[in-house]
């Protein structure tokens, strides 16, 4: 059953929304993609989709009348969704009887919306920064941007944090360096393993991803600045890069079921400058 023709059914059950989700989409054998509470016969009264279903995110999702959350993310601190570790822990106890109790059901879409095409999470991140038209190809793992008359890295991290409303970046490199070809990778995907073969491969000029190990990528573009290259590095964050697909999904989700609520629900930085 394809989604345009669920926008028929008057009462829209959970499976329903996940087999949309996974139409087309082939999942690699481990997914993380699955329900993690909640059943799959539950009638939908509202979906909240957010990158991390967070306790205040559980919290707007009842406020709202909602009952099912789509997130990228795992709610119980790890990436496969394990709960035995936690059993004993309070913060998790509290949690998980917050979500039975009000009855929700939490399905986690993460290895579904990278394997849109394009990826969903990329996809949402270039729309947010109004780039689409600059993308001149892209890999498995990023999109690289092409700006033909150059612009210095202070002026892309400017642009970063008025569009995607952030606080700060961090930046290792050339602040001044003119940008002609720029590699955009979001998520954990700011590695060395998929980072250096962009600057050798693609000839970028800057790195813009979410998050990595600080002793690669970082400390690949200090030693090419040291040597006399002109490349840098914006780190923006995990949640920073990959909640502008989440908001994308919100939207696709909002104009395929007319009939059901439909909200994004964002969540403030995990982490404070001081």
């Amino acid at each position: 059953m394809k989604f345009k023709d669920l926008t028929e059914f008057k009462n829209l059950k959970v499976q329903d929304i996940i087999h949309h989700l996974r139409h087309g989409i082939t999942l690699p054998e481990h997914t993380v993609d699955q329900l993690i509470t909640g059943s799959m016969d539950q009638d939908v009264t509202g979906i909240v989709v957010a990158f991390m279903p967070t306790q205040y995110v559980i919290e707007q999702t009842v406020q709202l009348g909602a009952n099912l959350i789509i997130a990228h993310e795992s709610p119980f601190y790890n990436h496969h969704s394990a709960t035995d570790w936690l059993e004993n822990d309070p913060i998790y106890t509290y949690k998980r009887n917050s979500i039975d109790r009000k009855g929700i059901a939490i399905f986690r879409c993460h290895d579904i919306i990278h394997r849109f095409d394009p990826d969903g999470i990329t996809d949402g991140l270039i729309q947010s920064l109004g780039w689409n038209t600059y993308v001149s190809h892209r890999t498995a793992e990023a999109d690289v941007i092409t700006f033909a008359e150059g612009v210095s890295v202070r002026s892309i991290t400017e642009m970063l944090k008025e569009q995607l409303g952030l606080e700060y970046v961090r930046f290792a490199g050339d602040m001044e360096t003119v940008c002609r070809r720029v590699a955009v990778l979001v998520g954990f995907r700011g590695n060395g393993n998929n980072t250096i073969p962009l600057v050798q491969n693609e000839q970028v000029d800057l790195i813009i991803a979410g998050e990595g190990f600080e002793w690669e990528t970082p400390e690949y573009i200090r030693d090419a600045v040291h040597q006399g290259h002109s490349k840098a590095l914006i780190m923006i964050g995990h949640a920073e890069s990959e909640s502008p697909g989440m908001e994308f999904l919100t939207h696709r989700l909002a104009e395929a079921f007319l009939g059901i609520p439909v909200r994004y629900v964002k969540e403030q930085p995990v982490f404070r400058v001081l």
